[in-house]
């Protein structure tokens, strides 16, 4: 009776106690019932009733997103695809417009002008190459053009120099080639078939070079022609004319007489009897004239010929 009773009193005061997790409760022995929230009796009671089979139908819940939520994502969806259509639009017509296809290069237009520039690391301008209605300006230290099938330079320009490295240079120009100052070559040549003139309209024309000048006809004629003198001059040396025949043209013809006396006339015909050799005489200042040959010598230096040049 006195367990009984014991038992019975433990019971009522773990009763007073609010059950707590059943989890706790397995630490708990027959003595220790009071400091535990749940006896050994409850914990098993609570795990045969967990044990049996439950005769509940299931409970299932959705999943996802439902109501004003999934409106505004289909709205989001809805946007970013009207986007992605409109940026396709509009990357096809500015192709379109531009002239970008894969067969055609890439053409830039422009109502005033094109300027492309290029920048270094630091962003400092380096180049710059400006297309525009009136002219064509790049600004760079140097400024190439190259063949596209060797590579080789066609062009170049910088401050020191202008470079061509094509093989030939040509001047379609009615007025030529202006140059304001000297030109430098090793060799001048006209086309083939063509002749190449050397002209100074209003000045002279001067042919200099330290160790001589050689003017050659291989196949022709040389010919100098002037208005006034044409003078050959040789301060050390001598002028010589190494030909089969030397002709004097024009020269002017004294006559000679037993007075010793001389008139000048215009040609050989004008003396009588006809006279068909003649003697060639020089006065003092180097003039030359044609005297009718004789016995002996009929040049004089007292000729009126050289007393009048």
């Amino acid at each position: 009776m006195d367990r009984s009773a014991n038992l019975d009193a433990e019971e009522l005061k773990v009763q007073v106690f609010k059950p707590r997790d059943w989890k706790f409760s397995l630490l708990c022995g027959w003595k220790e019932a009071l400091l535990c929230p749940m006896t050994r009796e409850q914990y098993i009671l609570a795990t045969q009733q967990n044990s049996l089979p439950r005769t509940e139908h299931p409970q299932f819940y959705p999943v996802g997103i439902y109501g004003w939520r999934k409106r505004c994502l289909y709205f989001f969806v809805l946007l970013l695809l009207v986007t992605m259509i409109v940026n396709l639009a509009m990357t096809i017509w500015i192709l379109k417009v531009m002239n970008f296809t894969v067969d055609s290069p890439l053409v830039l237009q422009s109502d005033r002008n094109v300027t492309v520039n290029a920048r270094n690391h630091m962003g400092q301008l380096t180049g710059q190459l400006t297309i525009g209605a009136d002219a064509v300006e790049a600004q760079c230290k140097r400024f190439e053009v190259r063949a596209s099938d060797s590579g080789r330079v066609l062009f170049s320009a910088d401050e020191d120099e202008i470079v061509i490295g094509a093989d030939r240079l040509k001047v379609t120009g009615t007025e030529g080639a202006v140059f304001g100052h000297s030109v430098e070559t090793p060799h001048i040549r006209a086309e083939p078939s063509q002749d190449l003139k050397l002209e100074s309209p209003t000045r002279s024309l001067v042919m200099e070079a330290p160790r001589g000048v050689q003017v050659n006809a291989a196949a022709g004629d040389l010919k100098a022609t002037c208005r006034k003198e044409l003078h050959l001059q040789s301060t050390e040396g001598e002028i010589f004319l190494n030909a089969d025949t030397i002709r004097l043209g024009n020269l002017p013809v004294g006559s000679f007489s037993s007075s010793s006396s001389f008139s000048s006339s215009s040609s050989p015909s004008s003396s009588a009897p006809r006279q068909t050799i003649y003697e060639l005489c020089a006065c003092p200042n180097g003039k030359l004239y044609l005297s009718p040959a004789g016995a002996g010598s009929t040049c004089q230096s007292s000729s009126n010929i050289c007393l009048w040049s």
